[in-house]
């Protein structure tokens, strides 16, 4: 049979025998079955080098193809060689795939004009029609197991990547970023048919990378003011979706020519490099021509639309760059992105914060003390604390989203690389830019205080005859809070921690000046106390009020800012109140004092006797009597015990605090 050629009748019986001979495997130490065995080995040896010769005769590697088409012997061999050893299948398929592409070798040599990538869709459109010819023709005469069509679009992108790659070496300085980027387009929109076509089942390049999942719908980057948890949701939704869409499955010939566009990448990161400075710069000239956003108070400090373009670029760029390379090319288009975070950080936000000037234009001492009406502007102008606020919000948006673009890299990047795609430096650089506005807006307002303060402790406060109403200054300072802070708050709607952050940084920063300049109004008589620790307590309440003063709406301050405030300026109080009480006798004062004010510290104590208007040598004994009634640290309940009896106080001075904290109570 094998010498007529009848493969039909062989491929059966061989399959027969094969079978049989299976069952006498553990008895081949029997000469006959050896025999056998080898007789069997020599047949299939003879088949497979008849076979051979048969295609080599049908397809010859050298010399034109015959015009003959398919026989039924050569498909019958098919059979044959199945059951043989596989080399015999692998090197029929060899063959016959060199054979089939040899023409291609010569139409796109390196010398011809079409071989360039300008020129890249004629390769592809080539092989389309080969892939056409061959089912018409061989479709039937090999096996459809052995995948054939499928194989020789395979090898066709084997010879398309090594023979581009050595092209594009030899002529890398006429490659330009559009003509790279109409190869790689070309050559991913090919890649994406053959996985329409095939299923990729013969690939055996472990190299060769799968597609990662198709982006999701939900465009993290442009969202105008996304919220981490309307974020969250849409990535979830979205990556549901994603599973839901039959469309979207892996490719696994991604890569499979297109691989070879990515040594020649850095061309289009050089251009992306040059795109986005030129964008930075165009955001600059806006920005002056253009002048601040407008004051923003229905949704809060208005996001400076610049930043919104940058992200919609860099998204646009990130999905480009992953669709042509998942390596390397992608750790350098995320240093450009750093590059160009941190330029747009220095020269848009921070570069455009308001410049604090010299001139502050507050309150004269002369005008306080004349009850005159604060008028008078704080340093910055209601446009220029539009434009903080602006920034601010701006910078918390790219700090956001910078979060968010980090994620995505690492999401399109190769796994082994993900380590190299920190964006913590930039989101450092917009938290820095936060907390620069946030610092220039208490900055503002506390030197806006700065003169009622100084005022307060120019005022000869041992000559107040009787308890008023507040103070002038402290009418100033109120005035000033009422100014600025509904106008910063309506710009931070959006941002609502950061007008928080805002609020207990002024508290921190005017209470202990507040404390400071108290200690500057010596001497102070009984009545000047008394006004002061008026004055003190409409601070106290304006102060608690802050972050809902002048507005509709009236919102329980934040407990953080609430405590700060308290424990601040009860602190004032308590000094008024050691202030007012009557230094004789010195063990009781002495006493008050640590009992009030639980400080150990001499310079304080130092100060109050000053505030009183003793003389030094009153001073030296109540100082030597301070020291000496310090608590002991360990003292446990004794201390306790030992307060308890501090406690007592002249009834006439007990009364007048009691009945001053009346008053106060009916003034406010």
């Amino acid at each position: 049979m094998t010498r007529r050629r009848q493969y039909g009748e062989v491929a059966n019986l061989l399959q027969g025998v094969m079978n049989v001979l299976e069952h006498f495997h553990k008895y081949m130490g029997i000469p006959q079955i050896r025999q056998l065995s080898e007789r069997v080995k020599a047949a299939q040896t003879e088949l497979g080098q008849q076979i051979l010769a048969d295609f080599e005769e049908a397809f010859p590697s050298q010399g034109t193809k015959r015009p003959g088409g398919p026989s039924n012997v050569l498909r019958d061999a098919c059979l044959v060689a199945n059951i043989l050893d596989p080399r015999i299948k692998q090197d029929i398929i060899k063959k016959f795939i060199k054979q089939h592409l040899s023409e291609y070798l010569v139409l796109f040599q390196e010398n011809q004009d079409v071989a360039w990538l300008d020129k890249i869709d004629r390769r592809y459109a080539w092989i389309k029609r080969q892939l056409v010819d061959y089912e018409e023709k061989f479709g039937r005469m090999f096996p459809r197991e052995w995948y054939m069509t499928e194989r020789i679009a395979v090898e066709f992108c084997h010879i398309t990547r090594t023979e581009l790659a050595k092209i594009m070496r030899t002529r890398a300085k006429e490659i330009e970023v559009k003509l790279l980027l109409f190869a790689i387009q070309r050559t991913t929109n090919f890649e994406g048919f053959l996985a329409k076509r095939f299923s990729g089942c013969t690939l055996t390049d472990g190299t060769l990378k799968k597609l990662e999942s198709p982006l999701l719908s939900t465009n993290p980057f442009l969202e105008d003011e996304p919220t981490p948890e309307m974020e969250e949701l849409a990535m979830e939704k979205g990556d549901l979706d994603q599973r839901k869409k039959p469309k979207a499955p892996d490719n696994p010939f991604h890569g499979i020519v297109s691989k070879c566009f990515e040594p020649h990448l850095y061309v289009y990161i050089e251009s992306q490099d040059k795109n986005l400075g030129e964008l930075i710069d165009r955001f600059v000239a806006d920005f002056k021509a253009q002048g601040p956003p407008k004051p923003n108070t229905d949704e809060g400090g208005a996001v400076l639309p610049s930043c919104a373009d940058l992200f919609v670029y860099y998204k646009k760029c990130m999905v480009q760059c992953s669709q042509l390379s998942t390596g390397e090319p992608m750790i350098a288009l995320t240093t450009i992105f750093q590059k160009y975070l941190r330029e747009y950080a220095w020269k848009i936000l921070s570069g455009n914060l308001p410049k604090t000037t010299s001139s502050s234009g507050g309150l004269t001492i002369s005008s306080l003390l004349k009850e005159k009406e604060g008028s008078e502007a704080a340093k910055f102008t209601v446009e220029e604390l539009c434009l903080i606020c602006s920034i601010l919000s701006t910078a918390e948006y790219c700090l956001a989203t910078t979060q968010q673009l980090e994620e995505k890299l690492k999401e399109k990047v190769d796994v082994s690389l993900t380590e190299r795609i920190n964006l913590t430096g930039e989101m450092d650089t917009f938290s820095t830019v936060i907390s620069s506005s946030i610092q220039l807006l208490v900055q503002d307002l506390d030197a806006a205080c700065d003169p009622a303060l100084t005022a307060m402790s120019k005022m000869q406060w041992q000559n107040v005859e009787h308890v008023g109403d507040q103070s002038p200054y402290v009418t100033s300072v109120i005035l000033h809070i009422k100014q600025n802070v509904p106008i910063i708050r309506d710009n931070l709607a959006s941002t609502r921690k950061y007008f928080t952050q805002f609020c207990i940084k002024f508290a921190n920063s005017f209470i202990p000046k507040f404390i400071t300049h108290l200690f500057k109004c010596k001497p102070i008589s009984m009545v000047g106390a008394e006004q002061l620790l008026l004055d003190t307590h409409s601070l106290k309440m304006v102060l608690l009020d802050l972050p809902s003063i002048g507005s509709q709406v009236v919102r329980k301050a934040p407990a953080s800012y609430t405590k700060i405030v308290v424990k601040g300026m009860t602190r004032a109080e308590m000094i008024l109140k050691v202030v007012m009480a009557p230094h004789e006798p010195s063990v009781v004062f002495v006493d008050n004092y640590i009992k009030l004010l639980t400080d150990c510290n001499t310079e304080t104590f130092q100060k109050i006797l000053d505030m009183k208007g003793l003389k030094r040598s009153e001073q030296s004994s109540m100082l030597e009597l301070f020291r000496q009634r310090l608590p002991t640290p360990p003292s446990g309940p004794e201390s306790s015990s030992s307060l308890s009896l501090l406690t007592p106080t002249p009834e006439q001075e007990s009364s007048r605090i009691r009945k001053l904290e009346k008053l106060i109570k009916k003034r406010l």
